[in-house]
C-alpha cells in the first residue's frame, strides 16, 4: 500500500532524526552544517514539514549519504516495524478521535521516540503474527475496546432509535416483529425481500442475510432456517443503516472481511439501533425492576421476556448491557457468547465485553476453560437433552461463581438454544454481574438459597483445585508459577548469604 503524503513526511523526518542521532549530533550542530534553522529541523523531524530539493542536498551532504538515500521511504532495519505500521490502513482506517487521540499527536509521537516506539509496535506485530490476528480482528478489538470505554451505552444511538420511532408513528405500546419491521422496509425503502435459495446457491447455506446491491433496488436476501426474531434483529438493522444514512456497510456478517473499520463500526450502530427500537429502553427497565423484586429467580419468567420482545436470547442480553448501568448503575458486566458442536468438548469463545474493568472470565487462548462455568454447563445439557429428543425450547440457568484465591463473586445468567441455521451448533449467551452490596440491594432474589454456587477458575492450566472432576488438563501455568516462584526464593536466599 502506498503512503499518504502525510506518512511520507513522517517517514522522511523518522529517518534525518536517527541519521543525526547516529552522528550524535544535536539539532544546533546540524543547523550549522545545513545552514537550516533549528526550528525548520524539528518540524521535519517532527513530520509536519517536508523539504525541497536544495535543502535535501545540504542534509544529504550534512549526513554524507545520497539523496536518493535520503528521500527513499524505507526504513532502516531499527525502524521497519513503524514503517509496516504505516504502510497497513490501520492508522488511515482507525477513527482515532473515538479514543480521544490526535493523529497528529500520535505521528509526533512516533517522531519523538522513534526507537523505543518501533520495538514496541514490533513486539505488538510478533504477537499479532503468533496468533494469526488479522487486520480485520485487530479492528474487532479496537470495536470491543470503544463499546467498553462507554458502557455500551449510546445516547445519540437511543436518540436515533426514539425519534424513528416518532417519525413511523409506531405506538408506544406496540413491541416491533418481523412482520411490522419488514412493512417498515419494504414500505420507505427501496427494498425486496427473499429466502435465500439454498438448492441453487449451496454454497450460502449457513449465511444468515445477504444484501445484493442494484442500481434502483436493494435485494435482502434471508435464511430460510431463521426464527421470527432473528429476521426481525435483521430488519430492524437493515432499517439502522437507512435511518442513519450510513453508507460504508457490511453485506453480510457470516466470516466477515471487513475492508475498513467504518464498516465494522456503522455495523455495530445499526445493530445497536436495531436492539434498540425493538426492545425499547424504558419498557426493559421497568419490567426488570419488577422482575429484581422477586424473591426468587425465574428462569421462565425471563425466557418469556425475551420472546415479549420479540428479541434473541444474544440481542436481549446485549440490551441487558446498554440498560442496566443506564437505569440501575449496575455496570460491573460482562458478555460472553460460546460455541459448541453438540457431542463434542470443546467450548469457543466467540464474542465477549467487559465493563467497567476486564473480568473473569475472558479469552484465553490455547488453554481449557474452566468446565464449571454456567456458560458451558449449560450446552453440555442442552446437548444431552437433544440426543435424547427432549430439547424443546430455550434453557436458561444461574450460578453464582465464585472465582478461587479472590474475593471476586459473579451472579451469571446463561441461556442456550441451537444456532440456526448452522446444523448441530449450539450457542450459549451469558451475562455476569459482580457482586457487591449495590447489586444485592437492587436485586432481592440473590439471597435466594436456591441459586446454585460453584468455586470456579479461569483455566484448568491456572487451577489449583487438583481434585477437580471436570479437571481437562495439568495446572502447567500454575506449576510454572510456582516453580520460578521457588527460583527467587532461592536466589534472594543465596543473596542472604553472601
Amino acid at each position: 500500500m502506498p503512503l499518504n503524503q502525510d506518512n511520507i513526511r513522517l517517514v522522511f523526518g523518522l529517518k534525518l532524526k536517527q541519521l543525526r542521532l547516529d552522528k550524535s549530533l544535536s539539532l544546533s550542530d546540524l543547523s550549522q552544517l545545513t545552514g537550516l534553522s533549528i526550528s525548520y529541523i524539528n518540524e521535519i523531524e517532527k513530520g509536519k514539514k517536508y523539504p525541497k530539493s536544495d535543502k535535501i542536498i545540504a542534509l544529504a551532504r550534512a549526513f554524507d549519504v545520497e539523496y536518493d538515500s535520503l528521500v527513499s521511504i524505507k526504513l532502516s532495519k531499527k525502524l521497519e516495524p513503524i514503517s509496516e505500521l504505516l504502510q497497513s490502513n490501520i492508522l488511515t482506517e482507525l477513527p482515532l478521535d473515538l479514543f480521544g487521540i490526535d493523529p497528529a499527536d500520535l505521528l509526533e509521537m512516533l517522531s519523538d521516540a522513534p526507537t523505543k516506539l518501533s520495538a514496541f509496535i514490533g513486539t505488538l506485530i510478533e504477537i499479532a503474527r503468533n496468533y494469526n490476528m488479522s487486520v480485520e480482528q485487530f479492528y474487532f478489538s479496537a470495536l470491543r475496546t470503544y463499546q467498553e470505554m462507554y458502557d455500551n451505552y449510546f445516547e445519540d444511538l437511543e436518540q436515533e432509535a426514539e425519534q424513528f420511532l416518532a417519525h413511523y408513528e409506531v405506538p408506544e405500546e406496540v413491541i416491533l416483529d418481523d412482520k411490522y419491521l419488514a412493512d417498515l422496509l419494504v414500505k420507505n425503502y427501496p427494498y425486496e425481500i427473499q429466502f435465500i435459495d439454498e438448492k441453487k446457491y449451496p454454497e450460502l447455506v449457513g449465511i444468515r442475510s445477504l444484501l445484493v446491491q442494484r442500481s434502483d433496488k436493494l435485494r435482502l436476501l434471508i435464511s430460510p432456517q431463521l426464527d421470527a426474531n432473528q429476521r426481525a434483529f435483521i430488519y430492524g438493522r437493515e432499517l439502522g443503516y437507512q435511518y442513519m444514512k450510513l453508507k460504508n456497510r457490511l453485506n453480510t456478517t457470516h466470516l466477515v472481511e471487513a475492508e475498513s473499520f467504518e464498516q465494522l463500526l456503522n455495523n455495530y450502530k445499526a445493530s445497536y439501533f436495531a436492539s434498540a427500537i425493538i426492545i425499547k429502553g424504558p419498557i426493559l427497565a421497568k419490567k426488570l425492576a419488577a422482575f429484581f423484586e422477586q424473591p426468587h429467580f425465574d428462569g421462565e419468567a425471563l425466557v418469556n421476556m425475551i420472546a415479549y420482545f420479540n428479541s434473541t436470547p444474544e440481542s436481549f442480553c446485549y440490551r441487558l448491557s446498554n440498560i442496566l448501568p443506564k437505569y440501575f448503575g449496575i455496570s460491573q458486566l460482562f458478555f460472553l457468547r460460546f460455541n459448541n458442536f453438540a457431542g463434542q468438548n470443546r467450548f469457543d469463545l466467540t464474542k465477549e465485553m467487559h465493563i467497567a474493568r476486564k473480568h473473569n472470565p475472558h479469552t484465553v487462548r490455547d488453554e481449557h476453560y474452566c468446565r464449571r462455568w454456567v456458560a458451558l454447563t449449560i450446552l453440555q445439557e442442552l446437548a444431552e437433552l437433544q440426543d435424547k429428543g427432549q430439547y424443546a425450547h430455550t434453557l436458561c440457568r444461574t450460578q453464582v461463581s465464585h472465582y478461587m484465591d479472590t474475593q471476586d463473586k459473579y451472579f451469571v445468567v446463561s441461556f442456550a438454544k441451537p444456532m440456526s441455521p448452522t446444523p448441530n451448533l449450539n450457542v450459549s449467551v451469558s451475562m455476569g454481574i459482580r457482586l457487591d452490596d449495590n447489586v444485592r440491594a437492587k436485586i432481592k432474589f440473590l439471597n435466594a438459597s436456591e441459586i446454585p454456587q460453584r468455586e470456579v477458575n479461569e483455566t484448568c492450566e491456572r487451577c489449583p483445585s487438583f481434585d477437580c472432576k471436570e479437571r481437562m488438563a495439568a495446572p502447567t501455568v500454575l506449576q510454572r508459577k510456582h516453580k520460578n516462584e521457588a527460583i527467587r526464593k532461592a536466589m534472594m536466599q543465596l543473596s542472604g548469604e553472601h
